[in-house]
């Protein structure tokens, strides 16, 4: 294998990196809040919101029921008008974040769900105030769930970002494409899968790791 392919699937990998982190880190600042207020403004909870609830479950289900593959391709005057072109790694960012927030938010309510009813009614006792409860009991306690959920994130991201790669948008998707499929170069496509799964296999190692360290505070 010659220098110059060596440097190209470097290359991919890093911008393969670099899309899944920049819309993990931009889906979690923008999920996280979506699904406690999912779970918040809810009939019978701290701030009930039925309406409010419901408009925002709305979004957050037709979020989530779009394929990845037609978003990218809907979105594109959207990805245009905030990058600037509609190829690309930072344009691959765009849909990657749009995909991510909707299933961040189902996963962190469903942290949520799985948290006592009585730490919120122990909590309310003492007059703590609904904003109270979201910042020192609601998530302290639901932090293994939302760290996993960020994990499953973090892989759906990983073969999302893949799949970009298949209207260009850069990465190790475009690089199996580009060099592997459309050249017939199996050991390119083999290379390629090889770095997807040890990425992939790294990422949930790092949140299975965290998981149980917050499990032990």
């Amino acid at each position: 294998m010659s220098s110059a392919m060596i440097n190209l699937i470097l290359q991919a990998t890093l911008d393969t990196l670099y899309m899944v982190a920049v819309s993990g880190v931009i889906s979690t600042l923008l999920g996280i809040p979506l699904g406690v207020m999912l779970y918040v403004t809810r009939p019978q909870q701290i701030l009930p919101r039925p309406i409010l609830n419901s408009v925002l479950g709305v979004i957050t289900n037709i979020g989530r029921s779009i394929p990845f593959i037609i978003l990218m391709v809907a979105i594109i005057p959207f990805t245009r008008m905030l990058v600037g072109t509609s190829i690309g790694i930072n344009a691959a960012v765009v849909p990657l974040t749009i995909a991510a927030i909707p299933f961040v938010a189902r996963l962190v309510e469903g942290a949520l769900n799985e948290l006592s009813p009585g730490l919120v009614e122990a909590a309310q006792a003492m007059g703590a105030t609904p904003w109270q409860i979201i910042r020192k009991v609601l998530l302290p306690e639901a932090r293994g769930g939302i760290m996993t959920g960020l994990t499953i994130t973090l892989v759906t991201l990983v073969s999302y970002s893949a799949m970009a790669g298949a209207v260009g948008g850069g990465g190790l998707g475009d690089l199996g494409i580009r060099y592997g499929y459309n050249r017939f170069n199996p050991t390119i496509m083999l290379i390629t899968v090889v770095i997807l799964v040890v990425m992939v296999q790294g990422f949930q190692s790092i949140g299975d790791y965290l998981v149980r360290k917050s499990d032990r505070k």
